[in-house]
This record gives structure tokens, sequence and C-alpha cells, in this order.
């Protein structure tokens, strides 16, 4: 019975979705900011094939047919930017400079990093794309050669970081400009980050958006060169 259960794919799929829901509930509840769905939905996932030794081609069996999700969710993105286009036109030059430098420099740091403790090519292309949304991570990762996995915590990681300290780091450096202070959280912490930005702003929330989505291109460009 348990046999035939764990090779069925509801099973990945059902874990997954009860992950992630308890996640939202647990969120909604406490508000707090790092009590992310991802990040809940992912530990109660690790915790629960550790748990009931459960090994992970089973989990797999299911739980893959999510990443069918992520091309089409990556070109709804292109959704995103067409209904924040009244605002992107209004800052075309900034947004574009902006997210420029901010991938550039999101990629330079990692390959620089990398290069000085003398990390393996595979997760030097796994960790590259971190500051872009997750959909657009793993497909880069997996093409040069690195762990789609890796990627994903590497870009939560990224996330939770840039969602957390964003208004700190806006404070230190006097970030006052709202166009300014969205970009950046958003091309640093993609989606995390914009959760907090539409919090600390509509302007910076918008902006946050518009980053995600040409940072997402950006990126992808560079990777084709490297």
């Amino acid at each position: 019975m348990s046999d035939a259960l764990l090779a069925s794919p509801f099973f990945g799929l059902t874990l997954t979705a009860a992950a992630w829901c308890f996640g939202c509930w647990v969120q909604k509840k406490t508000g707090f900011l790092l009590c992310n769905p991802l990040l809940i939905a992912v530990a109660l996932i690790i915790a629960a094939l550790s748990v009931f030794h459960i090994p992970y081609q089973s989990y797999a069996v299911g739980g893959d047919f999510i990443k069918l999700m992520l091309s089409p969710v990556t070109a709804v993105l292109a959704l995103n930017i067409y209904n924040q286009r009244t605002i992107l036109k209004e800052h075309f030059l900034p947004v574009l400079a902006g997210c420029l430098v901010g991938s550039l420099t999101s990629v330079a740091s990692i390959l620089a990093l990398c290069k000085a403790f003398h990390v393996d090519e595979a997760l030097t292309a796994s960790l590259m794309p971190k500051s872009v949304t997750t959909a657009i991570a793993m497909g880069i990762a997996e093409s040069h050669g690195g762990v789609a996995g890796i990627a994903a915590a590497a870009v939560m990681v990224a996330g939770i970081t840039g969602a957390v300290f964003a208004p700190l780091f806006a404070k230190v450096f006097h970030i006052t400009e709202p166009v300014a202070e969205g970009l950046a959280i958003g091309a640093c912490s993609h989606a995390l980050g914009t959760t907090r930005a539409i919090e600390i702003g509509q302007v910076q929330g918008a902006m946050s958006s518009i980053a995600i989505c040409v940072c997402g291109i950006i990126t992808s460009v560079l990777a084709l060169f490297l």
C-alpha cells in the first residue's frame, strides 16, 4: 500500500501543495517576513522525507510535475511589464540603467567570489543567477551545467536577505527616491523583495515588480556570453 502510494505522482503533488498552503497560513497568521511560504514549504518537505525515510526519487515522481509550470510562469512575466508600461515609459532610462548595473554587479560579484574561493564550475553556474526569479534562475543554472536545486536555494536566500535588510540599506545610504529604492530591491531580491517593497510604498512596489522582469531578461542575455 505504502509503496503504491509513494510511486504515485499524487504523493509529491499533494505533499508540495499541503506544505505550501501551510506556509501561506503561517505567514498570514504571523506576518513575520522570515515566515515565507516558500521557505516553510521547503523545510517541511525536507523534514517529511527525512523523518519517514522517503527517497527523494519517490517524491520527485509527482514533485517534478511542478517544474513543468516554470516555463509558462516565465512567459507570464511579460504580462507584468505590460501592466506597468506607463511607469516604465516614464522612467525608462533609469530603469534600464539601474537594472543593467544591478544585473552586472550581481553576476560579476558571484563570478569573482567563486574564482577567489576556487569554487567548481557547477556550483558557480548554480549561484550565478541568484538575483533573478526562480523560474529564470533554474533555467540559466541548468543550461550552464549547474544544479537547479542549488540555484533555487540561492534565489531564496538572496530574496529573504534583500527583503529583510532593504529598508536598513536605504536608510544607511540615504536613498529617498522611491524609483531608485524600488529598482534596487527588485534587482537584488526579486519577488520576495517585491513583497517588502509593496509594503514600503506603491511606487517602490511597482518599480521592484518591473525590475524583476527586466533584470531577468538582462541576466539571461548576459548568461549567453559566460
